[in-house]
Parts: structure tokens; C-alpha cells; sequence
């Protein structure tokens, strides 16, 4: 190991203390625990209080990094919060964080819109910051997404969660280093899924919104298929360019959409379900959150030892993709 590491310093998460089960969507909606479990494999989520917003939940999983990489805010030389849904239209979410962290007057800016795989672009860009300005990053992917889906559409609003992940990158000798980050995106497939309403094409109004919410919308089995083709190809590509093969890798975390695609992803790569992290059920779909919070699961678990390759995949609206592969 040598001080050249470019890696994970830390990570931590934080979820909210409220739990919605299937029981629960079953008294809302027309659906009911079988029907919901089978489909995606998701018994129950976390609600953000009512009086807790994305700022509340990416402090606290940003702390928890902090922590576990046993340096202060004063630290940072810069903060990437990846979130779809803000704490205000404007400002950026991370303007919020940095004051409430008490870092100092450092670059802080968000990585809105590209859904689930924001925080592996996140990612990819504090790599390339720490790598060229030796600055200490800290990534937040953080969602409440529980006040952006339809109340009303039980093929969707039963996925999703809330919650944040948090890591802090920079270089160390005991760095969890980032070998490879690939990323991309297919712009056509843009209109499968997102937040269409609240823009300047369709303004936030009675008739774009008649609920009175912004509301997630998603063709579903499109979706199903580009995430499996683009996360498979993407975790390939990661690994090899590093020089190394699937059988290399000790942990697969892909992004926590439902149990379909994760047993589709890890099928395609040939993964064993015991080198698979799978926290969807407990969790859900918690959006540019759902990585770090699996990884940082993981490890605080044991799962994750060091000297392991652990690979992690993502996609999201725009439609990106994703894949890091680091060596802890």
C-alpha cells in the first residue's frame, strides 16, 4: 500500500426510523403483501418523517462517513450530493449540508437527474478530483422519494424508500481504492423513466400534476431490460479494464431496484447468490441512495474484508449507467 491510494476513506449511512410494510400499502392501495413480495422481492421501506427533508438525511449519513474515517468536516475540500430529490429547487442540496456539517467555504454542488446512477457518477468525479487537486470529496447519495411517486399506482409506489449512503474519497495508504469507474448513458431511452412534471417543458401545475405531487412515472419492463443490459455490460467492462475477471471479484453491491433484477444482473454475470448484496427487502428502491447504503451495510456486516474486490453497478433516468470496482 502507498499514500498514491485513491480511494474510500469512509462510509456510513443512515436510514429513517419509520417503517412502512406490504401490510401497510395493502390498506392504501389495491395490492397485498404476496403481491408485492413476488413481484419484488421487497417486505418493507423506510418513510422520512414528516418533518425530516434530504438535508436531515444526508448529514446524518454524511457524519457516519465522517466517522468511520476519523476526520472532521473542517477537512473536506469538497462536497457532491447526488439526489433527484432536493431539499428546494434552488439552492443545491449541498449548500444545506456544508453549513450544517461546518465545513468550510468549500465547493459544494449536486448531481440532480440522473436517478439511481447518481451516485456512481458521483463517485466518478470525486476520483477524478481527488486524483488531480489531492482534495478530500465527500459523496452523498441521498432520496426522499417517498414524496415524489403516485399515491395511487401500486406497480410503483411500492418500491421505493428513503434513506442516504456517504463516502469520504481521497488518497491514504489504508484507502479502499478505486481501480475502475466506468459510466454512460443512452439519451433516447430518456423517456422510460422520471419525474416528467416540474420543468420548463412541463411546468408544475393543476393539469400536469392534478395530485398536487411530483410523481415518479416508469415503463416498467423497458426499464427492466436496459437496467439488466447496462449494469451487466457495465460491471464486464469495469473489471476488465482492470485486468481482471468476474471470478476476481468477491462482492457484488448493485443498485437495489427490486429482487427481479438483481437475481436478472447476477445471472447474467454468473454470480453465485452468496457473492450477491441484497438489502431490497428490508430497504427498497432508495434511489442514488441504494448503493452506499448497501455498501456501507456490507461492510459494517463483515461481509467485506481487506484485500477484496467489491464491484458495484447501478443505472438510473437518462438513461445512465454505472459501474466502480474497488479493492479494499
Amino acid at each position: 500500500m502507498t499514500e498514491d491510494r485513491i480511494g474510500l476513506l469512509g462510509m456510513g449511512a443512515y436510514l429513517p426510523s419509520r417503517v412502512v410494510t406490504n401490510s401497510d400499502w395493502a390498506q392504501w392501495v389495491d395490492t397485498t403483501d404476496e403481491w408485492i413480495t413476488t413481484r419484488t422481492g421487497i417486505a418493507e421501506r423506510r418513510f422520512a418523517a414528516d418533518d425530516e427533508s434530504t438535508a436531515d438525511l444526508a448529514v446524518q449519513a454524511a457524519r457516519a462517513a465522517l466517522d468511520d474515517a476519523g476526520i472532521d468536516a473542517e477537512t473536506l475540500d469538497e462536497i457532491i450530493v447526488a439526489t433527484d430529490t432536493p431539499e428546494v429547487y434552488t439552492p443545491d442540496t449541498s449548500a444545506f449540508v456544508q453549513h450544517r456539517l461546518g465545513a468550510r467555504q468549500i465547493p459544494a454542488y449536486d448531481l440532480g437527474g440522473s436517478g439511481c446512477a447518481g451516485f456512481l457518477q458521483a463517485l466518478d468525479v470525486a476520483r477524478s478530483r481527488a486524483r488531480e487537486t489531492e482534495r478530500r470529496v465527500l459523496v452523498i447519495g441521498v432520496e426522499v422519494l417517498s414524496r415524489v411517486m403516485s399515491l395511487t399506482d401500486r406497480t410503483t409506489c411500492v418500491l421505493f424508500g428513503d434513506g442516504a449512503g456517504a463516502v469520504v474519497i481521497g488518497r491514504g495508504a489504508q484507502a479502499a481504492e478505486i481501480l475502475v469507474a466506468v459510466t454512460g448513458t443512452d439519451g433516447s431511452r430518456a423517456d422510460i423513466l422520471g419525474i416528467e412534471t416540474g420543468g420548463t417543458r412541463r411546468p408544475f401545475s393543476p393539469v400536469e400534476s392534478p395530485t398536487g405531487r411530483l410523481e415518479i412515472t416508469m415503463r416498467g419492463q423497458q426499464v427492466f431490460k436496459e437496467a439488466v443490459r447496462r449494469m451487466s455490460a457495465a460491471a464486464r467492462e469495469a473489471v476488465e479494464r482492470a485486468g481482471l475477471t468476474l471470478d476476481d471479484v468477491d462482492l457484488l453491491v448493485p443498485h437495489q431496484a427490486n429482487l427481479r433484477i438483481i437475481d436478472a444482473v447476477g445471472k447474467a454475470l454468473a454470480f453465485p447468490a452468496e457473492k450477491v448484496c441484497v438489502n431490497v427487502r428490508d430497504v427498497g428502491n432508495t434511489g442514488s441512495a441504494s448503493v452506499p447504503i448497501a455498501l456501507a451495510q456490507a461492510h459494517e456486516q463483515g461481509r467485506i474484508q481487506p484485500g477484496n474486490l467489491v464491484l458495484l453497478t447501478s443505472f438510473g433516468a437518462g438513461f445512465h449507467w454505472g459501474a466502480v470496482l474497488i479493492r479494499f
